[in-house]
């Protein structure tokens, strides 16, 4: 709770809801396949309502934008426009380079899946440790679940179809 408070602090100064910015900061992760009103309120906990007015505020304010998807002109889906890239970049701190980091880091992301399991909540990840996700030596990243060929920043984003490894 702490840490998520402090964190929250050093956003407060753009002058947007906590729900805003955790939104920006979940779409800059996220790869085109989640980043729809659905996946958003599920990856935030709160409602397909309350995701759809936090989107909407936040397109008012010209950080996101609307995209199309490709062969369904029924589903919506949103990324970050530069203003909002601009902004949220400043948010993200580098991996730790100690020992006492990396070990830190280790524990909240064990802390983390615990809590997902334990409230039956959807596991996110990160397309490159997904147990869907292919690529070798001089092949395109892809993924195996959606049949799909993914580009190239897509492989250390987030995504909603992500199944542990291994």
């Amino acid at each position: 709770d702490r840490l998520a408070r402090l964190h929250a602090a050093r956003r407060r100064a753009v002058a947007l809801t906590d729900a805003q910015c955790a939104t920006l900061e979940y779409l800059a992760r996220a790869n085109r396949f989640s980043r729809s009103p659905s996946v958003v309120a599920e990856y935030l906990a709160t409602t397909r309502g309350t995701a759809s007015q936090t989107l909407k505020a936040l397109a008012e304010k010209g950080l996101i934008a609307e995209e199309p998807v490709e062969g369904d002109r029924r589903q919506r889906r949103y990324a970050l426009t530069e203003l909002g890239r601009t902004l949220v970049a400043g948010w993200f701190e580098a991996e730790p380079s100690d020992a006492g980091g990396e070990a830190a880091l280790q524990a909240a992301r064990s802390l983390l899946r615990t809590l997902v399991a334990e409230s039956g909540a959807k596991a996110f990840g990160l397309c490159h440790s997904c147990r869907h996700h292919a690529t070798g030596p001089g092949m395109t990243p892809a993924c195996r679940l959606l049949g799909i060929t993914l580009a190239l920043e897509e492989a250390g984003q987030l995504c909603h179809e992500f199944a542990e490894a291994g």
